[in-house]
């Protein structure tokens, strides 16, 4: 979520506008010497955390350069820091980071039951979350220096803003209601909803107010979830019953997405806003904010490297070996997957986050999310990742006319009478007249971007035609709300090498 420092509106927008391209300078500085940006960022963490417990248990005093760093400190998984985790919730204090840490963001991640608190201290707040918010604004003002951004209200659908107290000084909640926590008096000021209705968990009813008391304000920006989103758009549709949301808000002018793809999504936000709008991605999650578009012709979203982390990338191969190599980025490549290794002013050091990225571009560093180390397809070599289904799902709706809503797929296995394939759970918003002929064409895009998934389909040796069902509406709604995951953050897994969720699911439709 984008937490903005707004203020009032229409006298002091022009004035925003000419600060944000003046401090564009300082993006410039590290976009255009990234290397040094990013070994000042690392020796800035070391010198802060040597005397903690952490630090002294791998010496940080001693290390200097990043080659010792790696030699040193070993990956971390969640279950590795774990204990200084809870530890710290416990209320000891310095054993991960200098300063005091009272606050934790709860994960919704998608591959696990179980909740993951992540330390957030007033460094990663202020020097990262909030200084890459501000980057954002910067960088859209620059491309559009005659916006009205902040003219209105951002409509911002967080996920549970709800706060936990663990203690008198020691709090937790979602990513949303940390930021809003701290987040200085003035920021609450252009943002919708207000916070009663922000704070609500049950989502139907969180929906409903959504919707009925955001179309009488002047929303001139959206953040969220696509999905969520979407279903917000269509109940304020029906509330007003109006055709587009351009005439429920005719100043509408972006939506910031980012968590998952939002290629499957575009034709339809197009449909129903009913103009062209700027559309901005950025990769913000609990453990950091990562990266965020700085130019619409682009692909990709810029990775920021000077906001308290430090960035090293696995080649996804590496993942699960007893001494896996990272590199830098002089050593990254285009087109390549890379699991995210990460060292934060939150705390977190050589962490390996889950998510997998592509480089789009180098020099400046541009990436973009392609999916999960634990979420892909690979039961017979076909090495397919999220990427590749996103892009393949929207070809086939546009070769079909279809409209998807969302998607899981997982591996049917072989057995004594039939070879592998791929089972895909699909919610339509719009089917296919033939659900035959969207099979075809999603195979055949699959074919397109994923060499070894072709390799295995050729003359069906390995793997059949993908064999897709099309879900009543719900379905998936019911299974996260199952979970206790409905709403916010929480995602239906796209892909799965095993059949766990994908036989959960089943078991809901009705």
């Amino acid at each position: 979520m984008l937490i903005l420092p707004l203020v009032d509106m229409k006298i002091l927008s022009p004035a925003i506008s000419r600060l944000a391209r003046l401090r564009h300078w300082n993006i410039d500085q590290w976009k255009n010497d990234p290397f040094a940006a990013q070994r000042e960022v690392l020796q800035d963490l070391v010198t802060h955390a040597q005397n903690t417990e952490f630090g002294r248990k791998y010496q940080f005093n001693e290390i200097f350069n990043i080659r010792t760093f790696k030699q040193t400190v070993p990956i971390q998984e969640y279950d590795d820091i774990k204990p200084y985790i809870q530890r710290l919730m416990d209320g000891e204090q310095n054993l991960l980071w200098n300063t005091p840490v009272t606050w934790f963001a709860k994960s919704s991640g998608t591959t696990s039951d179980k909740s993951k608190f992540i330390p957030v201290t007033e460094e990663s707040l202020e020097d990262c979350h909030y200084q890459a918010a501000k980057d954002v604004l910067t960088m859209y003002y620059n491309y559009n220096p005659d916006s009205d951004l902040l003219t209105g209200k951002g409509l911002v659908i967080g996920g549970s803003h709800q706060v936990s107290h663990l203690n008198d000084d020691t709090h937790y909640g979602d990513l949303s209601a940390v930021l809003l926590q701290n987040a200085p008096f003035w920021g609450q000021w252009l943002r919708t909803p207000e916070l009663s209705i922000a704070l609500l968990d049950e989502w139907e009813t969180k929906i409903e107010n959504l919707a009925q008391s955001t179309i009488i304000e002047n929303v001139t920006s959206i953040s969220g979830v696509p999905t969520w989103t979407l279903v917000l758009i269509k109940r304020i549709l029906e509330i007003t019953g109006k055709s587009t949301l351009t005439e429920v808000w005719p100043n509408l002018e972006l939506y910031i997405h980012g968590g998952v793809s939002f290629t499957p999504y575009r034709e339809q936000f197009k449909k129903l806003i009913g103009k062209d709008i700027r559309y901005l991605e950025m990769y913000n999650a609990s453990e950091g904010f990562f990266a965020a578009q700085d130019s619409p012709d682009e692909d990709g979203m810029l990775l920021f490297l000077q906001h308290g982390i430090f960035y090293e990338f696995m080649p996804v191969e590496e993942y699960g070996k007893a001494d896996p190599v990272t590199i830098g980025l002089k050593d990254v490549e285009i087109g390549k997957n890379y699991a995210l290794v990460i060292s934060t002013n939150g705390g977190l050091w050589r962490y390996l986050i889950g998510d997998t990225i592509q480089f789009t571009s180098l020099y400046p560093f541009r990436i973009k999310v392609s999916g999960r180390i634990k979420h892909f397809m690979n039961a017979f070599g076909e090495e397919v990742i999220v990427d590749n289904t996103d892009k393949a799902i929207a070809i086939a709706c546009e070769k079909t006319g279809a409209i998807v809503n969302d998607y899981t797929a997982a591996p049917v296995y072989f057995s004594d009478n039939s070879n592998g394939a791929h089972e895909w759970l699909i919610e339509f918003d719009k089917a296919p007249q033939n659900i035959h002929q969207f099979a075809y064409e999603l195979d055949c895009a699959l074919k397109t971007f994923n060499s070894d998934y072709e390799a295995k389909r050729h003359k069906d040796i390995a793997l059949r035609m993908p064999q897709i069902h099309a879900l009543q509406k719900g379905v998936f709604c019911a299974w996260l709300k199952s979970k206790g995951k409905l709403g916010g953050q929480h995602k239906v897994p796209r892909l799965s090498n095993d059949r766990k969720y994908i036989d959960e699911i089943m078991g809901f439709v009705f």
